[in-house]
């Protein structure tokens, strides 16, 4: 019997979401292309290249260098692999807040660099003083989080970024789910507001492109002429990506999700899913939960383990923060209706548990 993908009608921590109906027909169309050989194909390769176009104006970068990666592990890992490339040191360090990803942790172990994770302050986000205390002639680079995995915080970027410069190193920004809702938000984050040179953007999550859609951003060429290897069999002279080989449907889909979305789709989108979110954290609020208030879409939550597990039992797909809190994230999928069913679940969990047990005896 042929296998079917779950729906995503109780999917409520994931970070992807259900591709735009124009992002899944492009992807369909470019199965078989690969953007990796732009002289054998073209079309793709121009399409990468809106792409990065769309990818800069809503990130306010004017010329930009990039790429449509595979996701935030590769585009993360490939600007550790710049700053490493532009160290004078032989023991580089990159400095990032305990908030930051763990594919900050494989680029390190891949490349041989030294990770200093740094605590967080009392709201989650980079605390200034850790990370200034941290750096040092060998920092490479420091990496602040533009909507953390966990709790959605988005860290002092302009701040960050000074501190970097100081220093001379590099300054990225993960902005892997956060970068097509923070446009539409007061929050300091573009390379316009702060000397950024790289930066971590996926269209496959907010953007609501296929999967495989992350984005690499670059300030300028240069810095990806770092990741550059000649290619002696193909028409293009050198490659920039981590993989040879990729998918062009990941790229068409971005391209035409980007095309159909910008700006008002995803402004409207945000909104819905901020209201969504600030729903969601009144209602566990009024049942006496502890909340993390939700400043993006994206609400944490401490819930008795049973209950966690009881719920996940009840085939809602929900995951946890490190220090075990539900962390629901308000994607486009998710619906009010989906909430309210979410909440009565919990509520009739409760009522049951607080129900005492009679013994026969």
């Amino acid at each position: 019997m042929q296998a079917e993908p779950q729906a995503f009608d109780r999917v409520l921590s994931s970070m992807c979401t259900e591709p735009h109906p124009a992002a899944r027909k492009a992807a369909e169309r470019f199965l078989a292309t690969n953007p990796g050989d732009p002289g054998t194909y073209p079309t793709i390769s121009a399409l990468e290249d809106d792409a990065v176009s769309l990818l800069g104006e809503i990130t306010e970068l004017p010329e930009p260098a990039g790429y449509v990666a595979s996701g935030g592990t590769e585009a993360n890992i490939q600007a550790v692999r710049i700053a490493r490339e532009r160290a004078d040191s032989r023991r580089p360090n990159v400095v990032m807040p305990e908030s930051g990803h763990f594919s900050f942790q494989k680029a390190a172990d891949i490349l041989g660099v030294e990770l200093r994770i740094v605590p967080t302050d009392d709201d989650h986000r980079a605390d200034l003083e850790a990370i200034n205390s941290s750096v040092d002639d060998e920092t490479a680079m420091i990496v602040g989080v533009a909507g953390t995995t966990e709790y959605g915080r988005v860290d002092p970027i302009p701040a960050l970024g000074e501190i970097a410069k100081d220093v001379g190193a590099l300054f990225h920004v993960d902005a892997a789910w956060g970068g097509f809702v923070l446009p539409f938000t007061d929050y300091e984050w573009t390379f316009a507001d702060a000397p950024i040179d790289t930066m971590t953007i996926d269209p496959h999550k907010v953007g609501q492109a296929a999967v495989p859609a992350g984005g690499l951003l670059a300030r300028s060429s240069e810095l990806l002429d770092e990741l550059a290897v000649d290619t002696p069999y193909l028409e293009s002279t050198s490659q920039a990506t981590l993989s040879g080989t990729r998918s062009g449907a990941g790229v068409a889909s971005a391209a035409a999700a980007m095309e159909t979305l910008w700006p008002t789709g995803y402004r409207e989108e945000y909104h819905r899913s901020q209201r969504n979110a600030a729903w969601l954290a009144e209602a566990l609020e009024k049942r006496g939960y502890e909340v993390v208030d939700p400043t993006l879409p994206l609400v944490a939550a401490r819930l008795p383990r049973s209950t966690f597990d009881a719920l996940r039992a009840k085939g809602w797909r929900i995951s946890r923060t490190a220090t075990g809190e539900l962390r629901v994230v308000c994607m486009p999928h998710v619906t009010r209706e989906m909430l309210a069913s979410f909440v009565a679940d919990l509520d009739r969990l409760e009522v049951r548990a607080s129900v005492p047990v009679v013994s026969d005896d």
